[in-house]
Order: structure tokens, then C-alpha cells, then sequence
């Protein structure tokens, strides 16, 4: 087994394992910190892909970001030792087979698709100094007026779940 395949191998199982208990915690703050390795193992596959920026990304944003973001909401909300209800079987039932039928359409999915066996030359690669500048840009194809937005809507929504959570002492 050749370096790739064993890493491939580990952050398969982190992230199969992870996000099994993510669903099934009943704690939240144990989901969130579960979450939070699914997200850091997805970024070890882009990494892994040899798509760097795109993992880059991953860990910022999402690992860095957003579970921050959960997590602190969870703290400021509610009380950590909570633990959730458990679901009913009228629950369970149903979940789980949905759950087999996607596993079953992606599997049969997968296992159909004809994948290419040559590798393509990639001449028409774009410069990183263009994607910085995209990024960066407030013109027509900039990315900066809707990060702010993106932004303000994140902060907002927090606000709002903040509001919404916190428990009323009438």
C-alpha cells in the first residue's frame, strides 16, 4: 500500500466514523467538535487531491469559521452538560431507509460511471495572481462585495439564533 492509499485510507475512515457520531450524538457540543473533524479530514482529502487552494479554503471557512461560529453559539445559548432527547422509532424507521436508498443510488451511480483512464495535460491552468485579484476585487466578476455580504448574513443569523435560543425567564 503506497502512501497515498494508506492516508486515503484514513481520512476515509475519520471521515465515515466522524460523521456517523456527528448524527448520532445527543450532545451538541460533542457533534460540533465531531463536525469540526469531518471538516478538517475533507480538507487532508483536497490536500491529498493535490487541490490545495480548494483545501486552503476548507480550513479556513469551514473548519475555521463556521464550526467556530457554531460552537460559540452553542456556548453563549445553551447549557453544554444538555443532553438531547432521544428520536422514536416513528423517527429512526424512516431515516434509515432513506439513508440506505442514497447509499444505494450513490454506490449504483459510481459503480456506472465510465471513468476516463487518460490523464489530461493541463496547459490551460490559471495563474494563482488571478484568483488573488478576483478574490480580492470589487468589480463585475469580484468575490469581495458578496463575502461582506456573506458576512453580514453570518453575523445576523447568529444574532437571530442567539435571540431565538436564549431562554426566557417570565
Amino acid at each position: 500500500m503506497t502512501p497515498n492509499q494508506l492516508m486515503f485510507a484514513i481520512f476515509s475512515a475519520v471521515i465515515i466514523i466522524f460523521s456517523i457520531l456527528t448524527v448520532t450524538s445527543r450532545r451538541i457540543l460533542r457533534a460540533a467538535t465531531f463536525l469540526l473533524f469531518v471538516l478538517v479530514a475533507t480538507g487532508g482529502m483536497y490536500f491529498l487531491l493535490r487541490f490545495n487552494f480548494l483545501a486552503a479554503i476548507q480550513l479556513t471557512l469551514y473548519a475555521g469559521g463556521i464550526v467556530v461560529l457554531i460552537i460559540f453559539s452553542i456556548l453563549l445559548t445553551s447549557h453544554i452538560g444538555d443532553k438531547l432527547e432521544a428520536p422514536s422509532l416513528m423517527k429512526i424507521i424512516p431515516a434509515a431507509l432513506v439513508t440506505a436508498f442514497g447509499a444505494i443510488l450513490t454506490i449504483a451511480t459510481i459503480l456506472q460511471y465510465k471513468f476516463p483512464q487518460e490523464v489530461v495535460a493541463n496547459s490551460d491552468r490559471t495563474d494563482i495572481r488571478v484568483i488573488a485579484k478576483a478574490l480580492i476585487s470589487t468589480e463585475k466578476f469580484g468575490y469581495a462585495l458578496p463575502f461582506e455580504v456573506i458576512s453580514i448574513l453570518l453575523l445576523a443569523a447568529m444574532v437571530g439564533a442567539i435571540i431565538l435560543a436564549k431562554k426566557r425567564k417570565d
